[in-house]
């Protein structure tokens, strides 16, 4: 059976999604501080204490510590945070970070920076390794392995429609409709979405082109759909075939198989022959899709596959996702802090970190072994069952790590690659502007006609997009389509706290526009006492054709034009496109909302029955626009002065 979403975490607990490996892992931290705080409650985070003035005295220090369990913070000089770990014996964990030898130079370097240690104790492991990653998160500790936290894995949902809809899902789960992954990629999900279609002919479409539909769609026409919308299959029909998608979904391909040739045999001796040749195309399409699965597990088992790789001083850990005993794909993902530590190290802080957000699978494989059973102790601990990690025994267990490594090598590849290119292009850059840091910030305005205007900032730094840093603004009290305005309005809120000392400057400013654009930019900088910092202009050339974009100055330098194939160019238009996306995408979200507000909404008076009423009555907002008072005064429970108030409102 496939997972569940993810589970909601104890309110009383802080939510995690990086978790640090054990104390032998090599990713720990120094500290010091002979405190050892008992509180009950593991979602308080406490107060780091001021610096110990003595040096730090390990023996009595552990002499103080409990055997319950709990979590860690080593803290150096100045009360920075190296390393947040936890334990089920607080005792022993900590302990053994001050014996005489250490298996990694790594934590013996941690170590010998520690001048405090601070712990907590909480009732359970499970809320100290939601504790723990809490803390990881908020404090970034540079002896941590630390993952991107990735909450986005994809879905595919059935909702719960009289007729459900199958679509692609990816955000926060609810109640209100059934979950089938995650899936690895958006890929993946779209494929099965569209298997799926084809074996069950499920609707796709959104709720509010179901409702207004009055004849079959092109995919009605070409067997991908039902025709639900027009009638041309009745509910209880329906309903079987999402029956059949969702054991589908979950592994049952065979009870599929098998209730569907029950099914033809039953129509055949009833003589409905074209219903018996539907079912029987559909069992022969159930049959042709296992036939492609490149492996497949008769089993029907949810399973995840998690290696760790490391080659030429890059560590890649890669997940690879087995749903219903179909393989979907895999995801690789690359640690940060994680210079000198070992794959199993990785690996561990992967598991520990990973499944505090997504759903635990019946079983984990892993390659390589972590050698204690700390894994599955976490992973049990937090799916209130017993989940196996391991290594993989079976020929076909064997052969999915073996798929999974071998394509965390190829991604290791391909991102040394990536990185060279990046490197390239950033080299280039700052060769042709003579710029002194690699931090560039962008920014693009984005609006309709001068409605709902958003601004982006997208920042580029070292080798890739750093999108948590990303920054939009909703752009207010200007004239509608003064994209002018607008850029100075985003780039002041940008770097006032850049002009007051805080936050950091970049070291190229990039604008998408001309030189409107980047003479208003300029302004703004000026006024923030900003003017130092390197900016200029993209302007697009003609018919907005990529390689003939112009860099424009604000000294009023002349223009200049890279040729097509510079490498800086190259880097100059990822960055402008990113930002261009994001604001577009900024927009279209604040204009979806706009218009999903009823202007009624702020009519005092007016609540969502008398809203309903009146949008009843008259058809629609333009309908009620066009009636008059009295008109209005015929719908109940709206009074004269009401309705006054309500036509001069929409006058």
């Amino acid at each position: 059976m496939l997972p569940q979403p993810p589970r909601p975490l104890p309110d009383a607990l802080p939510t995690a999604s990086d978790n640090a490996p054990p104390p032998d892992s090599a990713t720990l931290s120094p500290a010091s501080d002979t405190r050892a705080s008992l509180p009950a409650n593991a979602a308080a985070e406490p107060e780091i204490a001021s610096p110990a003035t003595a040096p730090f005295d390990a023996k009595a220090f552990l002499a103080t510590l409990t055997d319950l369990p709990g979590v860690y913070r080593m803290i150096g000089t100045g009360d920075v945070v190296l390393y947040v770990g936890k334990a089920k014996s607080l005792k022993k964990r900590v302990s053994s970070y001050f014996r005489e030898n250490h298996p990694s130079p790594r934590i013996a370097l941690m170590v010998a920076q520690i001048v405090r240690v601070e712990t907590t104790v909480v009732g359970s492991e499970a809320e100290a390794l939601l504790l723990e990653n809490n803390l990881i998160k908020r404090l970034a500790p540079r002896y941590n392995i630390l993952f991107r936290d990735d909450k986005s894995y994809p879905y595919i949902v059935l909702t719960r429609d009289e007729f459900p809809r199958l679509a692609f899902f990816r955000g926060a789960t609810d109640r209100r409709a059934d979950y089938f992954g995650p899936y690895p990629s958006s890929v993946a999900v779209r494929d099965s979405v569209h298997l799926l279609q084809k074996m069950f002919r499920l609707r796709t479409c959104e709720n509010s082109v179901f409702a207004n539909r009055s004849r079959p769609c092109l995919l009605q026409q070409i067997g991908r759909c039902s025709g639900p919308c027009v009638d041309l299959i009745d509910a209880e029909s329906y309903a079987a075939d999402v029956r059949l998608a969702s054991m589908f979904l979950q592994g049952r391909q065979q009870e599929v198989i098998g209730q569907l040739t029950s099914a033809m045999e039953a129509a055949a001796a009833n003589l409905a022959f074209e219903r018996a040749a539907q079912l029987r195309d559909q069992i022969q399409s159930l049959r042709h899709v296992q036939e492609k699965q490149f492996i497949e597990s008769s089993r029907g088992e949810d399973v995840d596959i998690v290696t760790a790789v490391e080659e030429g001083g890059m560590l890649c850990v890669n997940l690879a996702m087995v749903r219903g005993g179909r393989h979907l794909g895999d995801r690789p993902l690359f640690p940060g802090n994680a210079s000198q530590c070992s794959p199993e190290e990785a690996l561990l802080a992967f598991l520990q970190q990973h499944y505090l957000v997504h759903p635990v699978p019946e079983r984990v494989f892993v390659s390589p072994l972590p050698s204690d059973n700390e894994a599955a102790e976490a992973l049990s601990a937090l799916a209130g069952r017993t989940v196996p990690v391991g290594e993989a025994r079976l020929a076909m267990a064997r052969r999915w790590v073996e798929m999974a490594e071998q394509n965390a090598r190829l991604a290791i590849v391909a991102r040394r690659a990536t990185l060279s290119m990046q490197g390239q292009r950033l080299q280039a850059l700052q060769t042709v502007l003579a710029l002194d840091g690699d931090r560039i910030e962008c920014f693009d305005i984005s609006h309709t006609m001068g409605e709902s205007a958003v601004a982006s900032c997208v920042v580029y730094q070292g080798d890739g997009m750093r999108r948590a840093e990303y920054r939009r603004f909703n752009i207010r009290d200007i004239t509608p389509g003064d994209d002018y305005a607008a850029m100075r309005q985003a780039v002041l809120r940008r770097y006032d706290k850049v002009a007051a000392g805080e936050g950091v400057a970049p070291a190229l400013i990039l604008i998408d526009g001309g030189k409107g654009q980047v003479a208003s930019a300029a302004a703004a900088l000026e006024e923030l006492g900003l003017s130092h910092l390197p900016m200029i202009g993209v302007a697009k050339g003609e018919a907005r054709k990529p390689g003939l974009e112009t860099l424009i100055f604000p000294d009023g330098r002349e223009p200049l034009h890279l040729p097509p194939e510079h490498p800086a160019l190259h880097l100059i238009q990822e960055v402008r496109d990113e930002a261009h996306r994001f604001a577009i995408s900024g927009h279209r979200a604040q204009r979806g909302k706009t218009r999903r507000t009823s202007r009624l909404e702020d009519i005092e008076g007016i609540g969502p029955k008398r809203r309903k009423a009146l949008i009843s009555h008259f058809g629609g907002l333009q309908g009620l626009a066009d009636a008059g008072v009295e008109q209005m005064c015929a719908v109940p429970g709206i009074s004269r002065e009401l309705a006054e108030r309500i036509h001069a409102a929409l006058r």
